[in-house]
């Protein structure tokens, strides 16, 4: 049988800390969504003054940056008219997000075993916070 290696429950928390520090820092109120390889979630934040607009968005950068193993700000030149994934947000129930804040979380072989979603402020904003989130998810060793 296969194992696939994934987010837990305590990757999750430090990595939601960590944005949540960086969000603090940046003074932008976020929401912070992480998910396993499956793309489902496993815990999420509402900051205090958070958008409650931006819940399902940052859950749904989390799902994108996981469905496509790829940072969501990079789908955005790939999906405008004419390009080869015009449209692709309007798929999977429009769940796929094409701007900044999403990014996935590479585990100790290399392979996508999760991913960060952020919304809260604006692209660049989101996009700092998710890195900080991921930054933190990639500086603990793998267990032996």
């Amino acid at each position: 049988m296969r194992q696939i290696e994934t987010v837990t429950l305590e990757d999750a928390r430090r990595v939601i800390a960590a944005g949540e520090r960086k969000a603090h820092e940046i003074g932008s109120p976020s929401n912070v969504a992480v998910v396993d390889a499956g793309g489902n979630l496993v815990a999420h934040i509402r900051m205090d003054d958070a958008w409650m607009g931006s819940i399902d968005i940052s859950i749904n950068k989390a799902f994108t940056a996981r469905a496509f193993d790829i940072p969501t700000g990079d789908l955005a030149t790939s999906s405008q008219p004419g390009a080869q994934l015009f449209g692709i947000n309007g798929s999977n129930h429009g769940r796929v997000m094409i701007f900044a804040g999403g990014v996935p979380l590479h585990g100790s072989d290399g392979n996508v075993v999760g991913a960060v979603g952020v919304s809260g402020g604006s692209g660049e904003q989101d996009r700092v916070v998710a890195e900080a989130a991921e930054a933190a998810f990639r500086s603990v060793p793998a267990p032996a």
